[in-house]
């Protein structure tokens, strides 16, 4: 059997701010140096229900508040009950800085009327006002989310850390949803608490942009192995790849951080 996967990327030309076709690229390269059959599926204004439903990985980018809410006009009725649907259902999936902003509760810009989200993860985003000061640079978090963590560790046989970049203005409050991952560089979701993104089902949600598959390939190989697993409904291998210039990069920005992580077993 050759596996196929298909990547659903939403809004790509409203929402891909700072890089973020950058992780698409990443599952496509990672995919076909596998020898697997990739195709891109754009999910944009005229994309239907159906079309979200053929989606094997979703990916969600950023973009400015205006695009956000041309977005969320759109995302109605059935297209927003398939997303919901996929998932739910366990469809994998990475959204960031926007994207997870309209899968909350809401997100209330600093200028204009609150936008309201699908409520598919728990927590509201608030943009402080025009004059708060934006979370920029670069990002290190411990994976903390429970199930994520255990599979991760299990791949790459050390405790996950993701290295990643972050722009962004809204600051987000989560409620009962858990936190991808515990800040040790940074400023996460709202420079407070100390967390950074959520973890629900199999969706990541992060302020890190397109960079964070490229800088964390072993994530972007979990999001491959569990489409694998929820499409065919069974493990299928993929095959190890040579990620030493991304690892020499990850300790190269470990350095520069000073940040200490434990090396793989």
């Amino acid at each position: 059997m050759n596996p196929e996967i298909t990547i659903g990327w939403l809004y790509p030309t409203l929402m891909s701010t700072y890089g973020d076709r950058g992780n698409v690229i990443c599952i496509q390269r990672r995919c076909q140096w596998r020898g697997f059959a990739v195709n891109i599926l754009p999910l944009d204004r005229a994309a239907t229900a159906t079309e979200i439903h053929q989606a094997d990985i979703l990916v969600g980018g950023g973009a400015q508040d205006r695009q956000q809410e041309i977005v969320m006009r759109n995302l109605q009725g059935a297209k927003a009950e398939a997303l919901r649907q996929k998932i739910e259902n366990g469809t994998p999936g990475v959204f960031t800085c926007g994207a997870p902003q309209l899968l909350g509760h809401y997100y209330e810009p600093g200028i204009g009327q609150r936008i309201q989200g699908l409520g598919l993860f728990d927590f509201v985003s608030v943009h402080p006002g025009e004059n708060a000061r934006r979370c920029i640079g670069n990002l290190v978090i411990e994976v903390t989310a429970k199930r994520l963590a255990q599979e991760l560790t299990a791949m790459t046989g050390s405790t996950p850390y993701l290295v990643g970049f972050e722009n962004h203005g809204g600051r987000t409050k989560l409620g009962q949803v858990e936190a991808l991952g515990r800040v040790i560089s940074g400023l996460g979701n709202n420079g407070e608490d100390g967390t950074e993104g959520a973890f629900y089902q199999n969706a990541i949600a992060t302020y890190s942009h397109g960079p964070l598959l490229p800088k964390n390939p072993f994530l972007a190989d979990w999001l491959i192995q569990t489409a694998l697993r929820q499409k065919y409904q069974e493990e299928i291998a993929i095959a190890p790849l040579d990620d030493n210039l991304a690892t020499q990069a990850r300790e190269a920005m470990f350095k520069k951080l000073r940040v200490s992580v434990p090396a793989a077993t």
